[in-house]
């Protein structure tokens, strides 16, 4: 049966049919979303094929947002055994197309982090879900030298070195509390809801990889955007706002620090494996910004084993890939 027999089929008797398709852009996964239209009603068709992809994680955490008075699309069909669903259409408004009307940046920054503490509060909110521990957060590093320092015409033999500086620097921060992240936690996947009240006026997208882990995770994901340049007095409002939740969170600087550098070493190999195995060359572009924010991570004391592991191992000038 070809995928479009199978995405029929499951149409099949929901109404939606004979609706007219609306295929959106991609993205970095093998999911794609088409947007059904039916006169002025409109839903979303999730198409997330299997093996590649596994929708039941976003059907739990869809779920369980949902519960704790968080705005997540509501999944009205599924079919998790072909990788297909219809979820509530939350429109074209991200964060992302708002910034660049021009819209406010505090604002709109400020209601993204009102929804993070509004998630974290819920003491219980990864109760059920998996741990996102070392050795998950040292898999994602390896990227880099998998993928990053191989394009760059750098290798390193020094593999025991990294993983041991990534443990060692990561090993406060995981010492720390725990709470559920949602590990896509940033503009492109943040929607303003109209009509919708306080933090439920910010539609949360692309969060079934959610675990349990470190708060900053998803507050460094928001501040330290490998897509986006963010104004320093939005960092600051951000901080603000998020430490006055939070009055107990000590060491918020020296975790943004470490999960940030920690993801934007993960990213440098991720966005160049997107390049060299999958052919999306856009996501380059975004290298020499995560460079940035890599090095001002490592400039802190906190992470000096794993930027001296960097000093020994990596050029100072190494910001790009060589050429295709």
């Amino acid at each position: 049966m070809t995928r479009e027999t199978e995405i029929a089929v499951f149409l099949a008797g929901s109404g939606w049919s004979r609706a007219q398709y609306e295929p959106l852009p991609g993205d970095a996964s093998f999911r794609r979303y088409i947007r059904l239209r039916r006169d002025a009603e409109t839903i979303m068709l999730m198409d997330a094929p299997p093996p590649k992809e596994d929708v039941r994680p976003f059907i739990t955490v869809a779920a369980r947002l949902r519960q704790l008075g968080l705005s997540a699309p509501e999944v009205q069909r599924s079919d998790p055994a072909r990788g297909l669903l219809l979820v509530e259409d939350f429109g074209d408004d991200t964060f992302t197309r708002l910034l660049d009307r021009g819209e406010s940046a505090t604002e709109l920054y400020l209601l993204a982090t009102d929804a993070l503490v509004a998630l974290q509060h819920h003491g219980d909110a990864a109760a059920g879900f998996p741990f996102f521990g070392a050795d998950e957060f040292l898999a994602g590093a390896e990227l880099l030298l998998d993928w990053y320092l191989p394009a760059a015409n750098r290798q390193t033999t020094d593999r025991e070195g990294f993983r041991a500086a990534m443990l060692q620097t990561l090993a406060p921060v995981l010492a720390g509390p725990q709470t559920l992240m949602l590990r896509d936690f940033h503009v492109d996947n943040l929607v303003r809801l109209e009509g919708r009240e306080g933090v439920a006026a910010c539609g949360l997208l692309d969060f079934q990889d959610a675990a349990g882990g470190p708060p900053a995770y998803d507050l460094a994901s928001l501040i330290e955007d490998a897509r986006r340049e963010i104004d320093g007095t939005v960092r600051r409002a951000v901080l603000a706002r998020y430490r006055a939740a939070f009055p107990h969170a000590q060491d918020l600087e020296r975790d943004i620090a470490v999960l940030g550098a920690q993801r934007h070493i993960r990213v440098l190999g991720t966005f160049v494996r997107l390049a060299r195995r999958d052919r999306k060359q856009s996501y380059l572009r975004h290298l020499p910004r995560l460079r940035r924010m890599l090095e001002r991570n490592l400039a802190h004391p906190a992470l000096e084993p794993l930027a001296a592991w960097f000093r020994r191992q990596v050029d100072a000038n190494l910001l790009i890939p060589a050429a295709e």
